[in-house]
């Protein structure tokens, strides 16, 4: 029997479901259901049981699951049926891509418990601990001009500290381009790819990666060399059920996209918002040479445009852009 098919039954059903119900629906003995039910207790699920009413989960999961994340979706959402956990990846991103080119549904998701070589924006490593972040991929396949796509990354950030707050009132903050902060330090990761159909250049798929620190102490970030530069949602006291977390996310980039590009406007707007980039020093790179200045808008194109010495002005697209002490530009 699958285990799965019986914890999406008991994740559909807020109260009690009876060993009947149970046994009827997956065509199996009651006493084949109770033994499944031993071995999932076995493994940490909190199974109640009640001799009239018959069987809940009374908490949450002891780890990612397929079925519940899919409980907790809407029945029409673009993910419906279209969850995959693994155990271990190398990075969900990549794992995706070629789940995307081998003709996977949009819509198509995959969470991991740990990644082996997870990755961030220019080549970067994300590292992922296992059973302490959110690491997940969706996969979109947009029928829109390719200009358009070039602003998504902006829009996938206000989708990602929506969903975040969504599920646990975190008030999360944007750092241009597309990092998610939380008290001052790094909370999540985003790293938005793009494959085109070679023979006409249009759009194939994206493929949208999120990292999120759920669990992570400062011990942890310590021994990763990142003591004071990164941050959990534990450690910042508001901790995530990272089912539940999953599906907030999932939902708050549907919505995005089913607006995009159309609302642009109003995502740019709360892109401002939440930019804790704008009015602060910063240093880039620009034509090969490090420059500082003074961060002063996001344009149209999600751009971020800076003040330097003597009145210039840069228009970065892309590119790192790290935030400097006030009076350091």
């Amino acid at each position: 029997m699958d285990r799965d098919r019986i914890i999406g039954l008991l994740a559909g059903r807020e109260g009690y479901l009876s060993g009947e119900e149970m046994s009827r629906s997956l065509g199996v003995t009651r006493a084949a259901v109770w033994k499944e039910i031993t071995a999932l207790r076995q493994e940490g699920w909190p199974i109640e049981s009640s001799t009239r009413l018959g069987y809940r989960l009374a908490g949450p999961p002891p780890a990612l699951s397929a079925p519940v994340l899919s409980a907790l979706l809407p029945p029409d959402s673009l993910c419906s049926g279209r969850v995959r956990v693994a155990d271990s990846v190398d990075s969900t991103n990549t794992r995706l891509k070629a789940l995307a080119a081998g003709g996977a549904a949009e819509g198509t998701v995959l969470l991991a418990e740990e990644q082996t070589a997870g990755r961030g924006t220019r080549g970067r490593s994300f590292q992922s601990p296992r059973g302490e972040g959110l690491y997940l991929s969706l996969l979109l396949r947009p029928k829109v001009p390719l200009a358009d796509l070039f602003t998504l990354t902006g829009w996938v950030a206000v989708a990602v500290r929506d969903g975040i707050e969504a599920a646990c009132g975190a008030p999360a903050q944007i750092k241009w381009l597309n990092d998610i902060w939380l008290n001052g330090r790094k909370l999540c990761g985003i790293l938005t790819e793009l494959s085109l159909l070679g023979e006409s250049g249009e759009p194939d798929y994206v493929v949208i990666g999120v990292g999120v620190n759920v669990s992570q102490s400062g011990e942890t970030f310590r021994a990763q060399g990142l003591e004071g530069i990164a941050t959990s949602l534990d450690m910042e006291g508001y901790p995530a059920e990272r089912n539940r977390l999953a599906a907030c996310l999932l939902s708050a980039l549907e919505r995005m996209y089913r607006a995009f590009p159309r609302e642009r406007q109003g995502y740019l707007e709360r892109y401002r918002k939440h930019c804790i980039t704008l009015g602060r020093a910063v240093s880039f790179e620009e034509r090969g040479t490090a420059q500082t200045g003074v961060a002063l808008a996001v344009d149209e194109d999600f751009a971020l445009v800076v003040s330097g010495k003597g009145g210039t002005r840069s228009v970065i697209s892309s590119g790192t852009v790290s935030l400097l002490p006030a009076g350091k530009e």
